[in-house]
């Protein structure tokens, strides 16, 4: 007994029998609880239910302590009475009382959202790097925060999850594609789409991915961290790593089924609407066919989807696979519209050795798609027609009345036969030795194949090309493959406060592209469908082709990293390509980046700020990029080539087709490059928290493009030249919050912003001069042909709109003009000096919001994304508003009442504000954890896709895409020049889709 004790026994005068008397029971008691000991087990769990190998569980006060199995599993013999303590990296430790009553434990640990942040690995390109060292400007989206839903094009499960980058899907098409914007475009003649890595091999088609096969993606946004890969990472660089195999055996399947439907319509009339027009007036010229017919709805239908996928997993410490096959029937909301879809890959790893030095991992990823190419005509004929035309005879056969662009749409969907197959494969084969202790040599080989094959038949029955052409068929078929190989050393080395690691590689690609096609017409049968080209009898200069081109690229690329004391970042990177795209003169490039980072939270006088301010770090990076794309094969070389003139010769007595300079040589011709200054910091409030913000400055010089030259002293009037300048300017911001973290109840939230100014620089050198770049094509259009609807100029960003302002009605129903001083004018009075800027297709700002909440078992998710500020032409309803299209053609249900009585003519008065939010997904499900020690897991969930929009745009759909879309085949304009942000009949309606799902996974 202490000195203390003694005297509180002395002050309360107990005797000395008494005080003994209570000594020896107090040590009796002590030495009875020292005694009592329970041995404790149980399962530690993260937020999401999986288990944690590797967690920490310690007795609070002592040193004795374990770990969790690979299960998640411990046994730990405490003393009855105390307490443990449970933790895991990235996760918030929980203590636990121990009674005499503790049994089996199930222990749930809640993520740290700033720990886990900072032991977060992230993929920087040939190589990882935790998220905490990071000096360059990259955003993570996990597998579990990826879009869900039905999923036909890989681009979509990214959108409205990284600020700054826009993935715009221009309809509801299964088979159409998405954009890609990252930090806005950089290039007037090539893809600005960012380059995609997967699994460490650049360039391949993203689709070759299925989105369940998906576990992280790395956004690479700013120079410093795309510079590794040179003269192809200017529009950034998109790292998706992919599912592989790991510990244990475990079987998973996910199905969803869906039903699709079309919600929004142009509302035009009716057919007692345009009965009632007729009758009111008195338009004796109006022919009644007696049906009531929507046209929209005729050729629309409710689509039923499906998707599964099965997946199984087997692992040990030492190896492992993973295999996956998928199968995805998307139906569209068109008649005979659609995609189907059947994946799968395997991948594999092995290790050798005691010290496991030496890795083996391979993997294989195959696709097969197979669609029915909507001809987007349609749609035009659809808003065209008559709406008491009806849309069969009485004797069953397809109506068809006389008129220009009058053509049953029904019809063109069902008498004519279009199939396009494509084939993915993509297969890598990697090996990485450690020797030294501290380096790391990785050796990486890859082959990527992608072809495509066509086939069309158009019956001699079927209006349009097949009555004119007496039947046509067309066959065609394109391919390409891309070989690469990769060898690079990593060195890392640990030495006190510094940390040091550096890497140095080389990279071979060669690209070889082929295809051909043949197309013939007058058959006297149409049994052959599209397999007997020979049966036809019509043939033509140019129904045969055929092409060939290879490319390859080699590099040398080196990046060091240099941290000291975990505050102080530094990173350099430089890569050298040597490209046969690139003139004589310019064969070689070099892209050099540079970047720091301070942790400034880890400094002594911010102390004061922890519990509210748990991490800071300010980032600044500059670098140099490129972009090749733009260049092409042989685009420095002199060209012959086939022209329209022949000539006789007497040899043979004959006359041949000419050959001819088809383009002139540029020996100067290079890549364009791209310089970007990005500014950044990181930062965690309050434990809860954790968001970036970025500020960026990218300045793209050596534009491409096409340029008018004299003759002579050239043989070819144009040349392509590296010219202009662009810039792209903007800043963003990501958040992300637990908002609350129980033990049941959570609730996370997620917001992404992004803001980018683009203009033009500039367009002229003394050598190559445009004044301007007419884009936004309008030809097609009735009345329009040869006219544009935008430029490309100085001082303005792509996709402006440039034409006439109006000033309203006239009391005729006229549309008034301003002119340039700003008098109202009519529109004969106008002239070209009068147009004017009429806004762009550039969003002021890009958002994207997520919602997830859990309740126990239950699980809530919302997820939406808008975009404010851009301008469409919305030529739909331009051309629509004719006050000449009534009785013959349909018109919209309020052109009646608005007055109108000019012809079609551009200008703003069709441009309209194209701002929305559209609700992306809406998903309410419930996990059933399976078996004794709950390891297996089943879920159910509804889904719902595109449930609302908001919006004051007044066609289809504000999301228009920023690719032209050619309206017979559906070939997608690369660039985003040629009529990005113009709605023009191409409005595949965007669908509702329900759908109903279930998750099972079994586990051992």
């Amino acid at each position: 007994m202490n000195s203390k004790n003694k005297k509180i026994v002395l002050h309360q005068m107990w005797t000395t029998k008494t005080a003994v008397f209570m000594i020896f029971m107090l040590f009796l008691s002590a030495g009875m609880f020292a005694q009592e000991k329970k041995q404790v087990s149980g399962i530690v769990y993260d937020n999401t239910g999986t288990v944690l190998p590797g967690a920490s569980v310690i007795e609070v006060g002592t040193k004795n302590a374990t770990t969790t199995d690979f299960d998640g599993k411990f046994t730990l013999t405490v003393a009855v009475g105390g307490s443990i303590e449970v933790s895991f990296i990235g996760s918030t430790n929980q203590k636990i009382q121990i009674t005499s009553a503790t049994k089996n434990l199930d222990v749930r640990l809640q993520n740290d959202g700033y720990q886990l942040a900072e032991v977060q690995v992230v993929a920087v390109g040939y190589g990882t790097q935790k998220k905490s060292d990071l000096t360059g400007a990259i955003s993570t989206v996990k597998a579990d925060d990826l879009v869900k839903g039905t999923i036909s094009s890989t681009e979509q499960v990214l959108q409205g999850k990284v600020a700054g980058l826009n993935v715009i899907r221009p309809s509801g098409d299964p088979a159409a594609g998405s954009t890609l914007r990252l930090r806005g475009g950089t290039s007037l003649t090539a893809s600005n789409n960012p380059l995609i890595v997967v699994d460490g091999i650049a360039g391949v088609d993203i689709n070759i991915v299925q989105p369940s096969d998906i576990k992280t993606v790395d956004v690479l946004k700013d120079a410093s961290a795309t510079a590794i890969y040179g003269s192809r990472g200017a529009n950034g660089v998109i790292i998706i790593t992919t599912k592989s195999g790991t510990k244990g055996v475990s079987v998973t399947y996910s199905g969803l089924s869906s039903i699709g439907y079309v919600t929004d319509n142009l509302d035009l009339l009716s057919a007692n609407q345009w009965r009632n027009y007729v009758r009111n007036t008195g338009n004796k010229d109006a022919v009644d066919y007696g049906a009531n017919t929507n046209w929209q709805k005729a050729i629309e239908q409710t689509a039923i989807s499906q998707s599964h996928t099965l997946t199984i997993n087997s692992g040990k410490a030492d190896s492992g696979f993973r295999t996956s096959l998928s199968y995805l029937n998307n139906e569209g909301v068109i008649k005979n519209s659609g995609l189907e879809r059947l994946s799968g890959n395997i991948s594999a790893y092995q290790y050798l050795g005691d010290n496991k030095d030496v890795k083996f991992d391979t993997g294989l990823f195959a696709n097969i798609d197979k669609w029915h190419p909507v001809d987007y005509r349609i749609f035009e004929y659809a808003y065209n027609l008559n709406p008491t035309i009806p849309v069969y005879t009485p004797t069953g056969e397809f109506s068809s009345v006389a008129g220009n662009q009058y053509y049953n749409p029904v019809e063109l969907l069902t008498n004519r036969t279009v199939d396009n197959e494509r084939h993915r494969l993509l297969g890598y084969f990697k090996t990485e030795v450690k020797f030294l202790n501290d380096f790391l040599a990785v050796a990486n080989i890859s082959l990527e194949h992608n072809a495509v094959k066509g086939g069309t038949y158009k019956p001699s029955y079927a209006v349009l090309e097949g009555a004119t052409e007496g039947g046509y068929a067309q066959r065609t078929y394109a391919e390409y493959t891309n070989a690469q190989g990769e060898l690079y050393v990593n060195y890392n080395k640990v030495i006190d406060k510094h940390t040091i690691s550096a890497l140095a590689g080389y990279s071979y690609l060669e690209n070889i592209y082929q295809g051909f096609g043949a197309q013939r017409s007058g058959f006297v049968t149409d049994a052959f469908s599209y397999n007997n080209l020979g049966a036809g009898y019509k043939y033509r200069l140019g129904d045969v082709y055929s092409y060939k081109g290879k490319s390859n690229l080699v590099s040398f690329y080196a990046r060091a990293n240099y941290s000291y004391d975990g505050k102080y970042l530094l990173t350099a990177t430089v890569r050298r390509d040597g490209s046969s795209r690139f003139g004589e003169n310019n064969k070689w490039g070099t892209f050099p980046s540079a970047s720091v980072a301070w942790k400034i939270s880890n400094e002594g006088f911010m102390d004061s700020t922890k519990g509210w301010l748990d991490n800071l770090k300010l980032r600044v990076g500059y670098g140099v990029t490129g972009n090749q794309d733009g260049i092409g094969e042989y685009k420095s070389l002199s060209i012959l080539g086939v022209g329209n003139d022949s000539y006789y010769d007497p040899v043979t007595g004959t006359w041949s087709l000419a050959y001819s300079p088809q383009q002139n040589p540029n020996p100067d011709l290079k890549w364009e490059s791209t310089e970007q200054l990005n500014i950044g910091f990181d930062f965690t409030l309050f434990n809860r928290i954790t968001g970036s913000f970025e500020w960026y400055s990218k300045q793209t010089k050596d534009l491409l493009y096409t340029y008018e030259v004299p003759q002579p002293p050239y043989l070819v009037g144009t040349m392509l030249a590296n010219v202009g300048e662009m810039s792209n300017k903007g800043v963003e911001l990501t958040l992300n919050a637990d908002i609350i973290k129980g033990s049941k109840f959570n609730w996370n939230a997620n917001l992404t912003l992004g803001h980018n100014v683009q203009k033009i620089e500039k367009l002229s050198n003394p050598t190559y001069k445009t004044d301007v770049i007419y884009s936004g094509s309008l030809h097609g259009l009735a009345g329009m042909s040869g006219q544009y609807s935008q430029i490309i100029a100085e001082g303005y960003p792509v996709g402006t709109f440039w034409g006439f302002r109006n000033a309203g009605l006239d009391s005729t129903g006229k549309i008034q003009y301003y002119n340039k001083a700003g008098d109202i004018v009519a529109e004969s009075a106008l002239v070209d000096d009068d147009k004017t800027d009429l806004g762009n297709i550039q969003p002021d700002l890009t958002l994207g919001i997520g919602m997830n909440f859990t309740y126990g078992n239950f699980d809530l998710g919302i997820s939406g994304y808008g975009m404010f500020g851009q301008k469409a032409l919305n030529a739909t309803n331009m051309m629509l508003n004719d006050p000449t299209r009534l009785p013959a053609y349909n018109v919209p249900d309020d052109f009646l009442g608005s007055g109108i009585t000019s012809a079609p003519k551009y200008s703003d008065y069709w441009i309209e504000d194209a701002s929305f939010f559209r609700l992306q997904t809406l998903s309410f499900g419930y996990t059933m954890p399976l078996g004794l020690q709950k390891k297996s897991k089943l879920r159910f969930y509804l889904m719902g896709e595109n449930l609302f929009v908001i919006t004051g745009y007044k066609g289809v759909d504000p999301e228009i895409g920023l690719n032209a879309q050619n309206g017979v085949n559906g070939v997608i304009d690369q660039t985003g020049l040629a009529s990005p942000g113009i709605d023009r009949y191409n409005n595949y309606p965007r669908p509702t889709i329900i759908s109903v799902g279930l998750n099972f996974s079994l586990n051992n």
